[in-house]
């Protein structure tokens, strides 16, 4: 499944936001690793990704996170939550850890240029 991805940072208060198109709002918003937080629909699919200091979080300069081309890959099964953010095709995270989360078994790509 691919949709497109509405992303904004914010250098001030160096605050990274993604946002998948067309969905509203979230049910529950769950920190997959230390300060990147996922966002699910009613669905239990992903919604949005926050992420504060993220320039420390991501341990990347603030003018890529400026960068407007970004993909985040999501990949789950019944035991484990696999995400994969890059930046310009520079991976800049990958981060895997249980799916305590109930998000089903999905193959997820969010994309500003889709």
């Amino acid at each position: 499944m691919k949709e497109r991805l509405i992303t904004s940072y914010d250098e001030v208060t160096d605050t990274f936001v993604g946002k998948v198109e067309g969905r509203n709002g979230f049910c529950a918003d769950y920190d997959i690793s230390n300060g990147i937080f996922l966002g699910i629909d009613e669905n239990n699919l992903p919604a949005s990704v926050y992420v504060s200091n993220a320039s420390e979080v991501l341990d990347i300069p603030k003018q890529i996170l400026e960068n407007s081309n970004v993909k985040i890959r999501i990949i789950c099964d019944a035991f484990f939550l696999n995400f994969n953010m890059c930046i310009e095709d520079l991976k800049i995270c990958s981060v895997k850890c249980k799916n305590d989360y109930r998000i089903p078994a999905i193959n997820f790509e969010i994309d500003s240029n889709h």
